[in-house]
């Protein structure tokens, strides 16, 4: 088993092009290549602004020729590409994102004599999907070319730092209250990978023998074994289950393939059901050919001690989308009470305020039609932090004038004007958690 002692491959190179930096494994790895002293150029799209000193602009949907990177490797000694899309969205699709421009990529490190080519493909079979099929194929072209390249395909990847997609899922499930949800009987096995040890493992590919290598823990582990080791490390008391059969989540994950979001795809589910795991001299062999491979998750979790901030992001993982759920029916329905509300109703409740002037009714009218833009735009997903800010500035607006116009609306039984005391700080939880990665 590798252990911090074990001795670590100083690699030739010293300037790393990380193309896909910006990722959730993208971040590992840099900052892998950085404790060894490497100089790493951070590959990403860049749009609005000049590229800092430590960034190329890479985009694999536009630079599908060798010609596009020739720019964007000067100076470069390696490239690590860890670049991926769990779904396909307009120009970003499997095969211009996972094939064409890692191939053109690859075609311009040989014209250019890069000499290693370190790839994140991942675990699995063509026949679960799209994602993998297309990473496969890349591969597969890869070894083709006249370049050394490493392929690393792992299992699982979860993070101590936080996680992302379906490992955040499946941290927020083992972290429930009550009870550990199971996707199906918790049978299915995989063997995780810690996102720390990929990008230690990365930088012993930039100096270790070739090759295509299954990356897995020394041992498979049952989903329910996996979800009871974060919980315990999570420090959440019990270990009651709670079982969703397989077709309820077949049902979800359909639901998600069809919106186009969510934290897992058919690919993803299909992978967990089929089981992904590594052959059984994956791990020896990795680690005999790079002199390193990953440790036991206990290991990892038993390296630090979880701290109150991490329950936090794991029980906040379903109370974020609940809270804007909120919002946006809160927003709705109030919008449309601006609307149907009768007109001599509107002029009693402003009475002799000075908001009697203002045109009181075609003002709850228009205000109820901007609740439900509002309400609307939060639902779309689209840019959901400009419509909060809006939705607090109006908020504060309205509770800053019907207070100084009708001071005993704060004295309304029903809550009136008192119950923006709550909303305004929701709306600010939900502009924090709006941020999903």
């Amino acid at each position: 088993m590798n252990t911090s002692d074990d001795p670590v491959i100083e690699p030739s190179v010293s300037t790393v092009l990380v193309v896909g930096a910006n990722g959730f494994l993208g971040g590992f790895i840099v900052a892998a290549l950085l404790a060894r002293g490497h100089r790493v150029l951070r590959g990403a799209r860049v749009r609005g602004r000049v590229p800092r000193v430590d960034e190329r602009h890479c985009d694999l949907s536009r630079m599908t020729e060798a010609s596009d990177w020739r720019e964007v490797l000067q100076g470069i000694d390696a490239v690590v590409n860890a670049a991926g899309i769990l779904r396909e969205n307009g120009p970003q699709t499997f095969a211009s994102i996972h094939v064409d421009a890692p191939l053109a990529l690859a075609q311009a490190c040989v014209d250019a004599g890069v000499r290693r080519f370190v790839q994140i493909s991942a675990l699995g079979c063509p026949e679960d999907g799209a994602f993998i099929a297309s990473k496969h194929r890349f591969d597969d072209a890869l070894h083709a070319l006249a370049i050394d390249a490493v392929v690393l395909r792992p299992s699982v990847v979860y993070a101590l730092a936080g996680s992302y997609g379906g490992t955040s899922l499946l941290r927020a499930l083992a972290a429930l209250p009550f009870a550990q949800v199971l996707p199906g009987d918790g049978a299915w096995k995989i063997q995780p990978v810690a996102a720390e040890d990929l990008g230690t493992l990365v930088v012993h590919a930039l100096a270790g023998t070739a090759g295509s290598y299954d990356v897995g823990g020394p041992e498979p582990m049952t989903l329910r074994d996996y979800q009871r080791t974060w919980r315990h490390w999570l420090r959440i008391e019990g270990d009651r289950e709670v079982r969703v059969p397989s077709v309820l989540v077949s049902a979800q994950v359909a639901l998600f393939e069809l919106i186009g979001r969510g934290p897992v795809g058919k690919t993803m589910w299909r992978m967990l059901q089929r089981g992904n795991v590594t052959p059984a001299d994956a791990w020896p062999r990795l680690h005999d050919a790079l002199g390193f491979a990953p440790r036991p998750l206990h290991e990892v979790l038993a390296a630090r001690p979880s701290q109150v901030q991490d329950r936090w992001h794991a029980q906040l993982y379903f109370l974020g989308p609940t809270l804007r759920i909120a919002l946006v029916l809160l927003w709705l329905l109030s919008g449309w009470a601006g609307i149907v509300t009768p007109a001599a109703q509107i002029e009693q409740m402003v009475g002799d305020s000075w908001l009697a002037s203002l045109a009181p009714v075609a003002t709850a009218r228009a205000a109820g039609v901007i609740d439900i833009v509002f309400g609307v735009w939060l639902a779309s997903g689209w840019k959901p932090r400009l419509v909060l800010s809006l939705m607090a500035a109006s908020v504060l607006a309205y509770t800053v004038a019907f207070g100084m116009a009708m001071p005993g609306a704060w004295l309304d039984p029903l809550g009136g004007l008192a119950k923006n005391l709550v909303v305004v700080p929701a709306i600010a939880i939900a502009w924090v958690l709006a941020e999903r990665r």
